[in-house]
């Protein structure tokens, strides 16, 4: 017998322990019509439904109320929802919460596909979600699973099914599951209408009585699951409006989203909890692969194991298809597999298993297939962007939009889990989602789109670049750039505070722009941005980077016309060699210098170049040769009338004759450039002058004085933010304690120095230091400053 059997029987069927459906109802309907004070004529006028259809519902000579009549009469009587659904239940012939035998109260629908064969993982997203369960126990509750950066392959149902069959003893009446198809390959999504009809198949409800309107589906499909202790898996939703008629109105329910859109409606319209994914841990990516092949296998070659974990990034789909083509070829060696994936231009080809749900390039493409054009285009722009990040104003100027205009094409992408925000309102996205989109900007947009977008990128890092150097060191030479493209925007810097912040946000980003710029052949873009980076790297003790920019730098002045650009670029790339013990080819370039400079009657380049001979030869060892450039520079400076790189040469000179221990007249030199820099409010100048009387003091036993010469210099340099040459100063400052029988003082700047060393590449300074604490604890230091 049917449902609408059911409501039109009078007498014949009855439930356990419960009225005829027909008088149920009937019996309900007058006592809330009592209830609310209203006659059956006044009820008739409040609802439309006519009198004499409410006198036969309540007599019983009325067996079929639609589900629509039922839902006028509850407006009119102004029900609370609870009692709303259980007056749907009755006229539909169930009882509200009841979990007895028979018709569609009787069905327990068990609709979980199986759970996931092998798990890794995700110990904190599953202890979420179990605190979510308890914490909203009988109070009901809406679980979002939300992925970050990555979006399609980040395992979202992997998780929500994994958490699901290991709680199933916690929903005793049955467990719905939907795909919603938000982000389906092919058609459009799921209507809610489609899916509540599935659930109320699922829950008994025969065909004839499913109403056609989706409010009335949704209240019958409320009123069946209302008090059951139920759990509801709604996957791959495309928005909230999709998910919201999919919600239970019981608080015994428990809901579980999963989607690629971050559903902040949800969350903030219906409390639901976000637990967003991101990539698996490199320990659980090496497990899953391990799993799925063997331990042994993946240690037999561990370098190519290694290949394939860096290159699929953490993101499970594209382990699962490196896996399971290992699997399925057990006699190819995993380089081979490796080797496919290290060409970015083949990398998405490879992780394809032949299946579109396998295919991390069909998967990404389904989250593309939702984007407007305009997000598709920044996303493509993205794709092709240097580095691992971008801020918003970066991001502006590579796409030719304004800030506000790409703020909310980045919110968009952000939404759908394509990009991340992170850390300073950076974006960024997963290693393949990049690769992906990469792609689809040699597909869609011609080339010219792509290389003006690429040039008002370096643009925009050279100019604001430019600028921030100029902000550290005023005095120093600037790359005069050339003209803006038009939809560049530097970031405009206020003081020297935020271009060092500015430089330290962009780190990551600027060697791969310069790179960039070198491969598409913009060589004087290339010069000038090296030339940009050299005072920050200095400042922060970044040797390797500014000798990769330098190596770049020169390769690209070679094709310059002007010579100036070639002397500056082997100039500065031997000094980089230098700062990184590589002294032969220090020498080598800087020589190279040197002869062009004289060559070109280019005698401030010539006073530059003796002057960072010194530093090289100092480097070799050879002070007296170090010592000898050092005043070659000082008179060219002197000649030329150029205050400033007299002043440096005066404290460089001081310096060198302080290492052959001579040292009044290492004081005079020191003290005219300590003098010159306070006069032209050169705090760097004025630092390094510092220093230096600081270890003259020491040398001739006057510590006292040293100490106080030390911290200025300590002070003036961390104002500076040039960490590595604060080490330093408290390295030489840490002897001079010592000789003042300051042991405790001596330890604790050395235990900073030590880490500020520490923070860059391990290096002889971290070892000597380390020693010299060392030695604290065993005896006493070598004497040293």
């Amino acid at each position: 017998m049917t449902l609408a059997d059911k409501v039109r029987t009078r007498g014949g069927l009855r439930r356990p322990g419960g009225a005829d459906v027909t008088g149920r109802f009937g019996a309900l309907l007058r006592t809330l019509r009592r209830q609310a004070g209203l006659t059956q004529e006044e009820l008739s006028d409040r609802s439309g439904v006519g009198a004499r259809s409410i006198r036969g519902f309540e007599t019983g000579e009325r067996a079929d109320p639609r589900v629509v009549t039922v839902g006028l009469l509850a407006d009119a009587l102004e029900l609370t929802p609870d009692v709303r659904d259980q007056l749907l239940a009755a006229a539909v012939g169930t009882d509200h919460g009841d979990t007895g035998d028979g018709g569609a109260a009787g069905r327990v629908p068990r609709q979980l596909p199986a759970p996931p064969g092998v798990f890794v993982g995700r110990h904190h997203e599953l202890a979420a979600l179990d605190k979510a369960l308890d914490t909203s126990a009988g109070h009901g509750g809406t679980v979002v699973v939300s992925a970050i950066g990555g979006g399609g392959g980040v395992g979202k149902t992997w998780l929500a099914l994994r958490w699901a069959h290991h709680n199933l003893d916690r929903f005793p009446d049955g467990q719905l599951f939907v795909d919603l198809r938000g982000f389906a390959p092919d058609g459009e999504p799921s209507a809610p209408g489609q899916a509540v009809r599935g659930f109320l198949d699922a829950l008994g409800v025969p065909a004839s009585s499913v109403p056609a309107d989706l409010d009335a589906r949704a209240g019958m499909y409320r009123s069946l699951v209302a008090g059951k202790r139920m759990l509801v898996v709604l996957d791959n939703a495309r928005d909230t409006a999709q998910v919201v008629p999919l919600l239970p109105g019981s608080p015994t329910c428990t809901v579980l989203v999963t989607s690629r859109d971050r559903l902040t409606g949800l969350a903030v319209a219906h409390g639901a909890l976000p637990v967003p994914l991101d990539v698996l841990t490199d320990a659980d990516a090496h497990d899953l692969v391990a799993r799925r092949i063997g331990h042994d296998r993946l240690a037999a070659e561990p370098e190519a194991a290694a290949a394939l974990l860096r290159h699929c990034a953490g993101l499970p789909l594209a382990l699962a298809v490196v896996a399971a083509r290992a699997a399925l070829y057990p006699d190819i060696a995993l380089a081979v597999l490796a080797g496919e994936l290290r060409d970015t231009a083949t990398r998405l080809g490879a992780l394809d298993a032949g299946d579109p749900a396998a295919s991390v390039r069909t998967v990404l493409s389904w989250s593309h297939a939702a984007l407007e054009p305009e997000q598709a285009q920044v996303l493509a722009l993205l794709g092709g962007a240097p580095g691992p990040d971008i801020c918003l104003a970066a991001a502006a100027s590579l796409t030719g939009r304004s800030e506000s205009e790409v703020g909310a094409a980045l919110r968009a992408l952000e939404r759908v889990s394509v990009i991340e925000r992170h850390t300073r309102g950076r974006y960024r996205m997963h290693d393949l989602v990049k690769v992906f989109a990469a792609d689809q900007a040699r597909r869609d947009l011609p080339e010219d789109t792509v290389d003006d977008a690429l040039r008002r990128l370096v643009g925009f890092y050279l100019h604001t670049a430019d600028a921030a150097d100029r902000l550290l060191a005023p005095h120093r030479q600037s790359a005069t750039p050339d003209p803006l493209e038009p939809g560049c925007v530097p970031l405009p810097l206020t003081d020297a505070a935020a271009a060092l912040a500015w430089f330290d946000a962009e780190h990551q980003c600027l060697l791969p722009a310069v790179q960039t710029a070198a491969s598409r052949g913009w060589h004087q873009a290339v010069s000038n941005l090296a030339w940009s980076l050299g005072t920050f790297h200095a400042r922060r003790g970044h040797r390797h980077d500014q000798l990769a920019i330098s190596q770049i730098g020169l390769a690209s002045a070679e094709h310059l016309p002007d010579p100036a650009a070639r002397i500056r670029a082997n100039r500065v790339l031997g000094y980089a060699y230098s700062d990184v013990g590589r002294h032969d080819e220090a020498i080598v370039h800087m020589d190279r210098s040197l002869g062009l400079a004289e060559q070109h009657h280019d005698r401030l380049s010539q006073a530059h170049v003796h002057r960072m001979l010194g530093r090289a030869w100092e480097q070799r060892g050879d002070d007296r040769r170090a010592l000898e450039h050092a005043t070659r520079a000082l008179d060219l400076y002197r000649a030329l009338d150029h205050v400033m790189g007299e002043a440096d040469a005066h404290n460089l000179t001081g310096w060198f004759h302080a290492q052959l221990g001579d040292y009044d007249r290492a004081r005079a030199h020191c003290r005219a450039a300590l003098e010159t820099h306070r006069r032209r409010h050169d705090p760097e100048g004025q630092a390094g002058a510092l220093d230096s009387l600081g270890y003259i003091d020491h040398r001739t036993g006057d510590h006292h004085q040293a100490v106080r010469h030390y911290r200025q210099a300590i002070s003036l340099r961390r104002d500076l933010g040039h960490t590595y040459q604060i080490a330093e100063s408290l390295e030489r400052l840490g002897y001079s304690h010592l000789a003042l029988g300051q042991r405790e003082q001596a330890r604790t700047v050395w235990r900073e120095a030590l880490e500020l060393y520490q923070a860059r590449r391990p290096s002889a300074d971290e070892e000597r230091i380390q020693d010299a604490l060392d030695s604290l604890d065993t005896g006493q230091p070598e004497a040293s400053a």
